[in-house]
This record gives C-alpha cells, sequence and structure tokens, in this order.
C-alpha cells in the first residue's frame, strides 16, 4: 500500500518539478538588538503550489521517500520544528526549529549531481525533498549540519530537479549546501544571499562584475564642456541587473540588503525583509508566453522570514499579503501533535499571531 502511494505522489511530483519554472530568493538581516533574520520567496509559476505549515513535535517518527517506495532514511526528530510544506506535508521546503536553526531549499537546476541510488540498499537514502526536515530534526548549529550533511546519501525523486540548500543559526553563521558529482560540498556564506543556478562560488565570483555600484547620488561631470548628470536619486546603482534569472536576482539581493537601514528589533527587521523581497515577486506572465500563463496572481507562491533570535516564523502569500507569524516559544513540542494547515485563511490584521496548541 505505501508503494502504491508513493507512486501516486512521484507522478504528481514529476509533472509540478520538471518543469523550469521554480525560482527562490534568499536574504539575510541582522537587528539593533542582535535579531538575526533569513528571509525568502519561494516561486513556481505552473500552477497553484499545494502549500501548508507544518508544526513536528519532538519524537516524531520519519521515513524517506525514494524512487522505490517508502523505504529509504528513518530519522526521530530531536528538535521541535515548524516549516512550510509543498505538495505533502513531508516535504517541509522552508522551516525553523526550537534552537533557532533555519534551513530552505532552494533549485538548482543543471548544476547539481546526487551520488547514485542504491536500490539495494535504500535505507540508507534520503529524498532531497526532506532533507530539511532531516537537518531541522537532527541540529541546533550550523557546525552540527556541516559535520553530518558529509555522508548524507540523497537521491532525487521521479521527474524532478536537484535542489541546494542554505542553513542558517542565531549565531550568524550560515552554510550552503550543494551536491556536485555525488559529493556534498559545503560552502560559507558571508553573504547571505542565495539563489538558483549557477553554483554558490560562482554566484560570489560573479558579484565583482558590479564592484563599481554603489548608493546614494552620482556627482555631476563635465566632458568636452558637456555637462552630464543624473536623471534622479539612486543612480549610483546604474547598471544593477533587473531581470528575473538566478544571477540577477543574486547581485540585486545582495544590494539591497547590504544598504537596507538596520531596524530596531527583530518584528520590524521581519517586516524590512518582506519590503525587500517585494522587488523579488515575478509577474507570472514573465515566464510565459502571451496567452499560456494560469490563472494564479503570481508566480512568487509565497514568502517567508525566520527570527531565529525570537523563534518567531513569518509568512504571507501571493493570495494574502497579510504578514502571519508562528511563535515556536508558544508551541509545547513535547505535547503537541503533528499536524499540518493551509497557509491560506482570511486575515485582516497587519500581522497575525497564530496561536497553536
Amino acid at each position: 500500500m505505501k508503494n502504491n502511494i508513493a507512486a501516486a505522489l512521484l507522478f504528481t511530483l514529476s509533472g509540478i518539478f520538471s518543469l523550469p519554472s521554480l525560482a527562490c530568493t534568499g536574504i539575510s538581516l541582522t537587528a539593533q538588538d542582535g535579531s538575526r533574520i533569513v528571509a525568502r520567496t519561494i516561486e513556481w509559476g505552473g500552477s497553484k503550489l499545494p502549500s501548508m505549515y507544518v508544526i513536528v513535535p519532538r519524537g516524531t517518527e520519519f521515513t524517506s521517500y525514494t524512487p522505490t517506495g517508502i523505504n529509504g532514511l528513518k530519522f526521530t526528530t530531536k528538535y521541535g520544528l515548524v516549516g512550510l510544506s509543498v505538495v505533502q506535508k513531508e516535504f517541509i521546503t522552508e522551516g525553523m526549529n526550537e534552537a533557532g536553526l533555519s534551513a530552505g531549499l532552494f533549485y538548482f537546476p543543471g548544476y547539481g549531481q546526487y551520488p547514485d541510488f542504491d536500490s539495494t540498499n535504500p535505507s540508507k537514502t534520503i529524498a532531497d525533498l526532506q532533507v530539511v526536515c532531516w537537518i531541522l530534526s537532527q541540529h541546533a548549529t550550523v557546525d552540527e549540519v556541516k559535520e553530518s550533511v558529509k555522508n548524507l546519501q540523497v537521491t532525487v525523486l521521479q521527474g524532478a530537479s536537484t535542489v541546494h540548500w542554505r542553513v542558517a543559526d542565531s549565531s550568524g553563521r550560515q552554510i550552503v549546501i550543494e551536491f556536485i558529482d555525488g559529493r556534498a560540498q559545503v560552502y560559507d556564506n558571508p553573504a547571505g544571499v542565495l539563489t538558483n543556478s549557477p553554483g554558490f562560488p560562482w554566484q560570489m565570483t560573479n558579484l565583482n562584475n558590479y564592484v563599481n555600484l554603489y548608493p546614494g547620488a552620482v556627482a555631476e561631470q563635465t566632458w568636452d564642456n558637456t555637462s552630464l548628470r543624473q536623471f534622479g536619486a539612486g543612480a549610483g546603482f546604474l547598471g544593477l541587473p533587473g531581470d528575473v534569472t538566478p544571477p540577477s536576482r543574486f547581485v540585486r539581493a545582495f544590494f539591497y540588503q547590504a544598504t537596507a537601514p538596520q531596524q530596531p528589533d527583530g518584528e520590524t527587521t521581519a517586516l524590512q525583509a518582506f519590503h525587500i523581497l517585494n522587488n523579488f515577486d515575478i509577474p507570472i506572465g514573465v515566464e510565459h508566453k502571451a496567452g499560456q500563463a494560469p490563472d494564479i496572481p503570481s508566480a512568487t507562491q509565497w514568502t517567508t522570514a525566520s527570527d531565529m533570535t525570537n523563534g518567531r516564523l513569518y509568512y504571507r502569500t501571493m493570495y494574502n499579503s497579510t504578514v502571519r507569524c508562528i511563535d515556536l516559544r508558544q508551541i509545547d513540542f513535547s505535547k503537541t501533535k503533528f499536524a499540518a494547515f493551509p497557509l491560506d485563511k482570511e486575515e485582516s490584521e497587519p500581522i497575525e499571531h497564530l496561536r497553536i496548541k
């Protein structure tokens, strides 16, 4: 029965994740009081992406999906966590645990390569869509993740592309995990930014192409008796790429993040992150030929901000721009039950604190 369920799910996933339409942009901010925030968008321009928020208590048992069924790596949660899932409640794409560790997956087509799947010994393997859940349920710090990911056997489910991961903790440490030629590569991420392909080291190198950019005004210049002056504010950023490709979004996210005025606390910084990420909402029409776009408001399906210092996960969706908040410190992860809830319902307050028993 489990294998029949898995086969049906793999068919669904092959339809959703086989198209080059999934994109993500991640940034990081620090408040004046030291609160650490990581925020990101998730884009899927094919249709409405079934999404939910998931509460996972300590002691929850998981068995990973593999290409041959629900017969992969078994693990039991050491830390309670809250995450946003897509398609299936086990497929947490962004989340945070009670220790303040944050993790998220980002689409990584054409560059990553996982180890070859060993169908004779599937119990050592975990699906890439379940790695975030495994990271958050087993670890409290970035250093712990760096050590344990070295021997992780990851596989891709039918028809899906590869992904890479951003992991951060409340100390400010942040890493990117990519599987290249079947082996895990772990990179420190001092920039605090992540998008999609190409690989993270290339994206960091590419930033050097924009060394001439700076915030503010450009001084008037005279060339051969001709005066040249800026048309308006912000001309120091003239040349900043504005398209929606991953390299351009990486550069733009880096400079917007780096020049953002520091806010006093975690909540105001989370709200600032949402404002910055407004610049990375992808209009649904840019990914499709005229008349072929699906009937959804945006390719950016939802946006999150995780306050790792204060244990709060904020989110909003393409259907409801109200920022909603889940306070992990109000959840008793030793008593709560595993639960999943749809992201959207009617809300009107600027920030609603969801009360979860």
